[in-house]
């Protein structure tokens, strides 16, 4: 395992990779602790400052270009810049079943399922775990 192949990408990357990683760290923790205290409020609202920049800077990724520069998970960034304003919305209402479940979804799809897709061989993630 080695971040160089990471620390050497465009500016864009890293940044991109290491809010992933702290977004997922404190993602986990959000899923253990308990619900609607201070701390789960401050941790939650770090999280989707985390996930904004996630999505907001993949828009500066174009490793995979299909339409122009932009590849389907873009499609992911938006919908994720989306859905987060309502599920914060819907937590501030007290709406806290559509919360979860939106934040959830957010969880699973922008950091686990599009994480794993950063694994397949030929993708600097990939490199960083299993190296060249």
């Amino acid at each position: 395992m080695s971040l160089s192949p990471l620390l050497e990408a465009a500016p864009a990357i890293p940044l991109h990779a290491f809010a992933a990683m702290t977004a997922f760290a404190l993602g986990l923790v959000q899923f253990a602790a308990p619900k609607g205290t201070l701390p789960h409020r401050t941790i939650g609202w770090i999280w989707v400052v985390l996930m904004t920049v996630v999505a907001a800077s993949s828009f500066w990724i174009h490793a995979i270009r299909l339409v122009g520069p932009f590849s389907p998970i873009h499609l992911l960034s938006i919908f994720t810049l989306v859905v987060l304003p309502f599920a914060v919305w819907r937590a501030h209402t007290h709406r806290v079943a559509d919360h979860r479940r939106m934040m959830i979804l957010l969880f699973t799809g922008a950091l686990v399922v599009a994480g794993l897709f950063t694994l397949v061989p030929g993708r600097i993630m990939h490199r960083v775990i299993f190296g060249v």
